[in-house]
């Protein structure tokens, strides 16, 4: 499943370039131009890792990581998202120290190869992603990863493929709210939700099967927003 990395770099050339050589390799790119926007798909598409150039018409590279890891009153976006700042070629110690005590994750500076580039954002996402765990507990619900078994109070569920890892994603963090397109893109590998009612069946599917009377209610509809396994 391709990684979701956002860029917000002010140069349309350049994060035009990187786009394109970042979808080459693999991942699904989205680019801004400007911090503001970057903090708003932040908030509304969450990317897996977020690159951000030396220099934003609204922010300095490491100002911008500085928001991401502060957050903002009323917004809600995942504080503890990989970010590599991409510095210019006048780039030097000061720029570095300043980017890691803003809470960047690594800093690169131009010019770079992009086969680099590429490690170091694997790199980054291998040392943030948590390990599997096999055994997952969210209220009544448990869930064996490796039998591939589910139960609610001790009754046997049978899940289908895609009902049990949207299962596995949503116990992950039972209270918490997954936006569809967080679930189409962690659950089914999709780069957009355009008009696909995809979620919205698997979860009705799934809510049914996990309704095991004096358990629940379970898989949560969000409205307008996604799904939580769980009541906060």
């Amino acid at each position: 499943m391709s990684a979701a990395l956002l860029i917000a770099e002010s140069r349309m050339q350049i994060r035009n370039q990187l786009e394109h050589q970042l979808r080459g390799a693999g991942f699904a790119v989205v680019g801004v131009g400007e911090g503001s926007q970057a903090l708003t798909l932040a908030e509304e598409v969450p990317p897996d890792l977020v690159l951000v150039g030396h220099e934003l018409p609204d922010a300095s590279g490491a100002e911008l990581c500085g928001k991401l890891r502060d957050g903002e009153p009323g917004r809600r976006w995942n504080r503890d998202i990989p970010v590599i700042v991409l510095g210019d070629v006048r780039s030097d110690i000061v720029d570095r120290v300043r980017a890691f005590e803003c809470g960047c994750d690594d800093f690169l500076s131009r010019p770079f190869h992009h086969e680099e580039l590429v490690a170091r954002i694997r790199a980054v996402l291998r040392r943030v992603s948590p390990r599997p765990r096999d055994r997952i507990t969210a209220g009544p619900i448990e869930i064996d990863r490796p039998t591939r078994r589910v139960s609610v109070r001790g009754e046997r569920v049978q899940l289908s493929n895609k009902e049990l890892e949207l299962l596995v994603t949503l116990a992950s963090a039972p209270t918490r709210v997954f936006t569809k397109e967080q679930l189409l893109r962690e659950v089914w590998g999709y780069r957009s939700l355009g008009r696909t009612r995809t979620v919205d069946s698997h979860a009705s599917r799934l809510r049914r099967k996990l309704a095991i009377p004096g358990a629940g209610p379970f898989v949560i509809n969000e409205w307008g927003v996604g799904y939580r396994l769980l009541e906060g």
